[in-house]
C-alpha cells in the first residue's frame, strides 16, 4: 500500500472533523457536538501553538490521522508531547498507516529536542495497548481525572 504522511492543511477540517467524530463513537461511544467539533479541529489548524494535526494521504484521500499536543515539564526541563485523536479508517488498518504517522511524529519530536511523548487510551482497547507497547511505549502507574468546567 504506497501513501504519504504530511502536515495537515485548513482544507482537511472537514476530513479531520468526520475522523474524530468516528474515533469518539466508536472507542468511547460518544456522540460530538459538530458545533463545538468542527471550530475546535479549525482552532489546531490555524493555530500551531495548540496542537498539530498530521494525515496520512493515498490518491489524494486521508486515510488516518494524529494529532499533538504539548506539555512542559518542569520536571525534566522539556517538552512532553500528547498523541491524542488516532485514527485510521477503517479500510486501512492493519496497514502501516499508524506507525507511518508516528514514526513521522517520532523523528519529529527528537529532532525538535522533546524529552517524552504521552497518550492514553481506553482499557478495554486490547489493540490499541499492544500495538502501542510494540512502538516502545510502557504502560504508566497514573489514572486519569477530569473535570468539565
Amino acid at each position: 500500500m504506497s501513501f504519504f504522511v504530511r502536515p495537515a492543511r485548513p482544507d482537511d477540517a472537514a476530513t479531520i472533523v468526520e475522523f474524530n467524530r468516528r474515533l469518539a463513537h466508536e472507542s468511547e461511544n460518544v456522540v460530538l457536538d459538530p458545533q463545538i467539533l468542527a471550530p475546535g479541529v479549525a482552532a489546531i489548524l490555524a493555530d500551531g501553538n495548540r496542537g498539530r494535526y498530521f494525515v496520512a494521504e493515498q490518491a489524494g484521500s486521508i486515510i488516518g490521522q494524529l494529532m499533538i499536543t504539548y506539555e512542559w515539564s518542569d520536571w525534566r526541563n522539556g517538552w512532553i508531547w500528547w498523541l491524542q485523536s488516532v485514527y485510521v479508517h477503517a479500510d486501512f488498518r492493519r496497514n502501516g498507516v499508524f506507525r507511518a504517522l508516528f514514526q513521522h511524529v517520532e523523528r519529529e519530536a527528537k529532532s525538535t529536542g522533546v524529552v517524552l511523548m504521552r497518550l492514553y487510551v481506553e482499557d478495554e482497547n486490547n489493540s490499541a495497548q499492544a500495538t502501542y507497547q510494540r512502538l516502545g511505549f510502557d504502560e504508566m502507574h497514573f489514572q486519569l481525572y477530569q473535570k468539565s468546567l
